[in-house]
């Protein structure tokens, strides 16, 4: 099939962000007097949102007295620091220059907070993502499919020929609640057996394979 509009996830799929996002994390935890955790800690921590992250990267989550404290470090640290390291997975920017030649439509949808997806994308992706939503208050995070619907609205875009791209079984679920096809890559934070057995169909080994399906 043709597909006319790709909604993306951005960490791990479209971004590899895993060393920045390991960094601020550590930075929060290590200026609370909390145990660090490893680059791998945080690659199995990440997918749904900073929150979340923070809960798993912190002991006893949101019932240790001192979260609070280092999620706010956190979100202070990775908005000055979200593009010390990361970087575009190899392919992806060849692959979105022929999305645009080939006039097709793109946004990025993340639960990432809403800043730090938009300046990530205009930094990386400049009109070549014309269209970034991360979380925001009055909208739900992924895997709700608000985020993608307020997408394909901007886009201008319908559901009938669009496709979803993630890394993780967030997206996979957040595809599902769209009613969207849902295609899913092999070089982020999941491997092929964690993505098979959460339900992925369609996976791909390099961003130009997205380009043949």
């Amino acid at each position: 099939m043709s597909y006319h509009t790709y909604i993306f996830d951005l960490d791990g799929t479209l971004l590899n962000t895993l060393d920045d996002l390991a960094t601020s994390v550590n930075y929060a935890l290590r200026t609370t007097g909390m145990p660090e955790r490893s680059v791998e800690e945080v690659r199995q921590f990440v997918g749904n949102g900073v929150r979340l992250l923070m809960e798993r990267a912190v002991p006893d989550g949101v019932g240790n007295p001192r979260f609070d404290e280092a999620y706010a470090l956190f979100r202070q640290h990775y908005l000055v620091h979200s593009m010390d390291t990361t970087a575009p997975y190899p392919g992806v920017m060849d692959m979105l220059h022929q999305l645009k030649e080939q006039e097709k439509k793109v946004a990025v949808v993340s639960n990432k907070f809403y800043k730090a997806t938009e300046e990530l994308c205009r930094h990386f992706f400049g009109d070549l993502v014309p269209v970034a939503i991360g979380e925001r208050e009055n909208i739900r995070k992924k895997p709700a499919p608000d985020t993608v619907i307020e997408a394909l609205r901007q886009l201008k875009a319908t559901a009938d020929t669009a496709v979803y791209v993630g890394d993780s079984d967030v997206d996979i679920e957040t595809a599902h609640n769209s009613g969207l096809p849902c295609i899913s890559v092999l070089w982020g934070f999941r491997d092929e057996q964690f993505l098979k057995t959460h339900g992925a169909t369609t996976l791909v080994a390099a961003p130009c394979d997205i380009l043949k399906i």
